[in-house]
């Protein structure tokens, strides 16, 4: 280690009152010292008169005064040789020698323990979820409300199609939680390994419904037939492969018989967000959505929408499953009791989901 030499002892704050000095600013005035303690046999409280500091030597002096809390006595040790620093110094515990010294690198390396174990702890509290496009509102607040009520919690949602997802986390995606739009793809991973057995669960059932914007001329309110007007070009729907909401879009217009007819105006969303935003944007002039996205903050009053009647498609069963990732962390358990809690059902209410 590089010797320090010639090193200038820390500033002296002015004098408070009567010529007394202190080495930290924020301690109060300083209470005299007696004879006894002048003469270096008895103790003193931090802070004195420049005549009763002490004049300590030192040589390669590392640890200066002012680094600890002003209420821990001075361990600078007394008789070195070399530069001179004046120091208030605590006599009974500079006569001990060296066992200050380990006593004070033993609480720096339980500091610094206590740091670094502390930034894995918070590290494991970080929650990352899979969701269904369809929660991209709902979710946010659900996250936003339980973040104002476990500060020390921080969820991070990502967004997509389930199908997707699913093959996401086959191949090794880190996802504590999967927020399915379709009940098989969380089944499906519990069979496979890939999520914790028995911990899926039912959330919300969910509606589709034909959305189109304002300044659209045709009336959603005259029935789903108007995607047959020639004013209507382009229907936008989420893709049947992967996206529930897409294969509850195509199973409603062939139970109507209006699949075939609308096939060279289909526009295919690779989820149900980007599906709203062909409309929203004016790539397509219609669109069957999700009810929770019509009715968000970005869509509701940008234009109107038809519920479509739940008996001309699948029953949209939304369902979650903790992922062996989340397996065991306090973390997760609180936030879907959360979700799942009389606020969170509140929400999911609010955006069109029907509870089970």
């Amino acid at each position: 280690m590089k010797q320090m030499s010639n090193i200038s002892p820390p500033p002296l704050t002015p004098p408070t009152r009567g010529g007394e000095y202190s080495l930290f600013p924020c301690i109060p005035p300083p209470v005299p010292l007696t004879e006894g303690d002048k003469g270096g046999g008895g103790r003193f409280r931090w802070g004195c008169t420049v005549t009763q500091m002490k004049v300590l030597h030192y040589k390669n002096f590392f640890f200066w005064q002012g680094f600890y809390h002003p209420s821990i006595p001075s361990f600078v040790r007394r008789g070195q040789r070399g530069g001179k620093i004046i120091v208030l110094q605590c006599p009974s515990f500079a006569r001990r020698g060296k066992s200050e010294v380990t006593w004070l690198r033993l609480c720096t390396v339980v500091m610094f323990l206590m740091i670094w174990f502390s930034g894995i702890v918070r590290a494991d509290e970080k929650i990352l979820i899979a969701a269904a496009s369809d929660l991209n509102f709902a979710m946010n607040k659900i996250c936003h409300d339980f973040e104002k009520t476990h500060p020390g919690v921080k969820v991070e949602v990502s967004y997509g199609s389930s199908g997707n997802f699913y093959a996401q986390i086959k191949q090794g995606a880190p996802y504590d939680i999967f927020f399915s739009a379709d009940a098989s793809y969380p089944a499906l991973l519990e069979e496979e390994g890939f999520a914790v057995k028995d911990q899926k669960r039912l959330y919300a059932v969910g509606r589709i419904v034909l959305w189109i914007p304002k300044k659209s001329t045709l009336n959603p309110q005259k029935g789903l037939n108007i995607i047959l007007e020639p004013g209507l070009k382009k229907l936008a729907i989420a893709n049947p492969k992967h996206a529930p909401y897409g294969r509850a879009a195509e199973e409603s217009l062939r139970y109507y018989g209006l699949w075939d007819k609308v096939q060279g105006k289909l526009v295919f969303g690779e989820n149900i967000s980007q599906t709203a935003q062909f409309v929203q944007t004016g790539a397509a002039d219609a669109g069957i959505i999700a009810m929770s996205m019509s009715i968000s903050p970005g869509m509701v009053d940008r234009g109107s929408y038809l519920i479509i009647p739940t008996e001309s498609y699948s029953r949209l069963e939304q369902v979650y499953t903790v992922l062996q990732r989340g397996k065991d962390k306090s973390s997760v358990t609180t936030f879907l009791a959360f979700a799942q809690g009389k606020n969170g059902k509140k929400i999911l209410s609010a955006f069109g989901f029907i509870l089970p």
